[in-house]
């Protein structure tokens, strides 16, 4: 089976990166820990520590497969090879709703490093999508659930 390419920035990259190697050291060493002490509190058949640790240790073994799997299948495309007046992955873009006058800057960024409390929105969204390879002054229709949202591209910087 062929696995789908994941696109990163470097910055995303070097996040990625730093946070395998925390979960390989120190915590896998810190969930080991938890493990052994709730072992010393005896039957671990009624144990909720030792179940909440082993719970917790599951998490971080998925989490580390899931990152090596993205950095197995990573491309980190460096927003400097992209024309400066173009929306491409790790610029950022300042958008105007038309229909409220809202402003909104966002980092577009591969959906791996997606995260809408930092402002980085996927090349996958609908926004990201409508956006993509567009210039300043230039006006997208993204289609939503209540129907079509105009947008348009103000500001396009590194």
């Amino acid at each position: 089976m062929v696995e789908k390419e994941v696109l990163l920035t470097p910055e995303g990259l070097k996040k990625l990166e730093k946070e395998l190697e925390y979960l390989k050291t120190a915590k896998r060493r810190e969930v080991s820990q938890r493990i052994k002490e709730a072992l010393d509190f005896g039957d671990i058949s009624e144990n909720a520590e030792y179940d909440d640790a082993k719970n917790e240790q599951a998490f971080v073994e998925g989490r580390i497969m899931k990152v090596e799997k993205i950095l197995r299948n990573a491309r980190v495309v460096d927003s400097d090879d992209a024309e400066d007046n173009i929306v491409s992955l790790g610029r950022r873009v300042t958008l105007k709703d038309l229909e409220t006058g809202d402003v909104f800057e966002y980092q577009v960024v591969g959906s791996a490093e997606a995260d809408p409390s930092e402002s980085k929105i996927s090349n996958e969204s609908p926004v990201g999508q409508a956006i993509m390879g567009k210039g300043t002054g230039t006006v997208v229709d993204v289609e939503v659930i209540d129907g079509v949202l105009q947008y348009e591209v103000l500001k396009i910087s590194r």
